[in-house]
């Protein structure tokens, strides 16, 4: 199993959002959160992350026990958010928007493979990679964002409001 979350609760401050979340994500799979706004969809994804803290519950990446692992340190286990709203380095480039989501060391080794790899992907990139990230298009800087998150050569992908 690539992902599991098991009975996970979180929430903001004193408000609590998720009420005991489990799915599983199987290797080599694609699922969806589906849902109406409120209903904890980001939640879900930025407590498997790490950003926001579980109250209870497990989260399981390739088996091993994640739940209190820092997201820096998820990320380098493989795991990867590609956030609503984009959140690009508007005065940089594409390329160097791109290099930002290299930072560990598997993916530094594997950097120019994974470049050409999303530029294959996302061949609209490529194009642009010399153009600051803040003058593309919405649906241009979302490629970028996924790209981005592409680039730390996850084993599972998050992605937030990936039409958004």
């Amino acid at each position: 199993m690539a992902l599991s979350v098991q009975n996970l609760s979180s929430g903001y401050g004193r408000l609590q959002v998720l009420f005991g979340i489990s799915l599983e994500v199987p290797d080599k799979s694609i699922i969806s959160l589906l849902g109406p706004n409120g209903a904890g969809k980001s939640t879900t994804l930025w407590t498997v992350m790490g950003v926001v803290r579980p109250w209870e519950g497990r989260i399981l990446l390739e088996g091993a026990d994640v739940t209190k692992v820092p997201p820096h340190r998820k990320v380098e286990m493989g795991l990867a958010l590609a956030p609503e709203g984009r959140r690009l380095f508007p005065d940089m480039t594409v390329e160097e928007n791109l290099l930002m989501g290299a930072f560990t060391k598997r993916a530094r080794n594997k950097m120019h493979d994974t470049m050409e790899f999303v530029y294959a992907l996302f061949p609209r990139l490529k194009e642009r990679r010399r153009q600051k990230a803040g003058t593309m298009s919405g649906g241009e800087q979302q490629m970028l964002a996924i790209a981005r998150a592409l680039m730390s050569r996850p084993g599972v992908l998050l992605v937030d409001e990936p039409s958004a």
